[in-house]
């Protein structure tokens, strides 16, 4: 089988868009053709970023390369975390394609078992499984409201007034 050089995911988180490239590598992450450090000021915003490489033990196994754009700070962090938790999924099942389940690997619960040792079915612990019990796998669905008619914001309409 062929080993892809680079894996991609698309995020999206309010009004950003961000595409993700992740190759093998020493663990450089570019945002826009800049380093992660100049591109977000706030700490808080790279932590974000950094959470799906975290939770699956590869901060230093990728380098990354994300373009994004649209939306402010948050928005494109999220976006670019999104994105960089679906290229890992996509590494993930590239590389490690699931086996057929058959008959004898479901069956778990034979009685025939009086040796005490223990099964060799360990379970298959997959990024996906990891990433989504850390809950990065789903896109945050939270967008601005538009502004109404006669309204100053959304839904903050004018001061009411008796006389």
């Amino acid at each position: 089988m062929i080993q892809k050089k680079q894996y991609y995911g698309t995020g999206r988180r309010k009004t950003s868009v961000a595409r993700v490239f992740i190759r093998p590598g020493s663990g450089k992450l570019t945002v826009n053709k800049l380093s992660v450090a100049e591109y977000f000021g706030r700490e808080t915003l790279r932590m974000i970023i950094n959470q799906p490489l975290v939770v699956t033990n590869t901060a230093d196994k990728f380098d990354i390369y994300a373009t994004v754009k649209g939306g402010g700070g948050s928005g494109q962090a999220g976006a670019i975390r999104l994105g960089i938790t679906r290229a890992l999924m996509d590494f993930d099942e590239t590389t490690n394609p699931q086996p057929q389940k058959t008959a004898e690997v479901i069956d778990l619960d034979s009685s025939d078992d009086d040796s005490g040792e223990a099964k060799d079915e360990a379970k298959v612990i997959t990024f996906r499984r990891l990433l989504r019990s850390a809950g990065l796998v789903t896109r945050d669905p939270r967008v601005v409201e538009r502004k109404k008619v006669g309204r100053h914001k959304a839904r903050k309409g004018p001061q009411y007034s008796k006389r």
